[in-house]
Formats: structure tokens, sequence, C-alpha cells
């Protein structure tokens, strides 16, 4: 992924107003991410613990989604795995994550959702940047460049979601 400003950042979101894009939380440190290991930049807001931002590619232009998390978790321990880059997490490590639609849609209350590692380091996790809390991720026989091919190709059939 290229590197972002806070400008693009802002200026990318498809499902929440001007107004809410312009004072959404934005990670400090743009300027010290990894952003060549980077598919898509995914954040959590540390001030509002439901609410989590990506913000991608999508056909060349810069597509910025906000997503909100469940309230509280209940039930027993357990693992999960990750929509987009299949990895497994014991507890809250995955979440769902649910984003309003774009348009009309999204004003008339309409969602689309996900599941995905709470943290949003998918791209980190498949290539090796990261390892989760469990210590190792499945073993695969794709290469890493089919691994990245199945993260963002995923990854772009939910934001297509958001313009159905």
């Amino acid at each position: 992924m290229r590197s972002l400003t806070e400008s693009d950042i802002r200026t990318s979101f498809v499902n929440c107003s001007k107004g809410e894009a312009k004072r959404l939380y934005l990670p400090r440190d743009l300027g010290e991410l990894p952003w060549a290991d980077l598919d898509f930049l995914g954040w959590r807001d540390p001030g509002a613990p439901d609410r989590s931002y990506v913000v991608a590619e999508r056909r060349g232009e810069l597509l910025g989604v906000t997503l909100r998390l469940p309230s509280s978790r209940r039930g027993l321990p357990h693992r999960s795995m990750c929509s987009l880059c299949l990895t497994t997490h014991p507890g809250g490590g995955v979440s769902l994550m649910t984003a309003r639609k774009a348009g009309a849609a999204g004003r008339e209350g309409n969602s689309v959702g996900l599941y995905l590692c709470a943290d949003l380091a998918c791209s980190l996790y498949v290539r090796g940047r990261k390892v989760p809390e469990s210590g190792a991720r499945l073993e695969e026989s794709l290469t890493l460049d089919e691994q990245i091919a199945r993260t963002t190709g995923r990854l772009s059939a939910f934001l297509d979601q958001l313009y159905m």
C-alpha cells in the first residue's frame, strides 16, 4: 500500500458524513507504519472501543469504511478465525465488525459484517511480521503472494457489498 496522509484518509470515507470523517481518530504514527507490508490500513479508536476503521484501495481509488464492533462479548473462551487472513486467535482476538452501507441504503440502516482480527493487522499476520497470541498461523500450501491475493480479494468482496 502507498503511504497515506491525513487528508487522503479523511476524504476516503464512504459510509459516514464529512463531519464524522473530519472528527474520527487517526493513528498518530502514520509516518512510521510499514506501508510496504500493508494491504490496507486498519486501526481501532482507543477512545471508542466499539469503533474501528479500514482504508483500502478499490479499483484504483481509496475507500475508507467505519466499522462497529459488538459492545460486549459473553460466553466461554474459544478460538475464532479471521475471514480475511484466516489467522486464528483465542478469546476476543477476532470480532464481528459491521459497516453501514454507502449511500441511501446506509442512511436506511442497512449494514454488512465480517469477522476480522480485532487489531486489524491481517497484512502483518499473513507476511509473518506479527505473530498471533496463540504463537503461530496454520500452515498453508499457498505461496505468500497467493495468500496476499486471497486476503485482498476477500477485503475487496466485502467492500463491494457496501454498494449493493
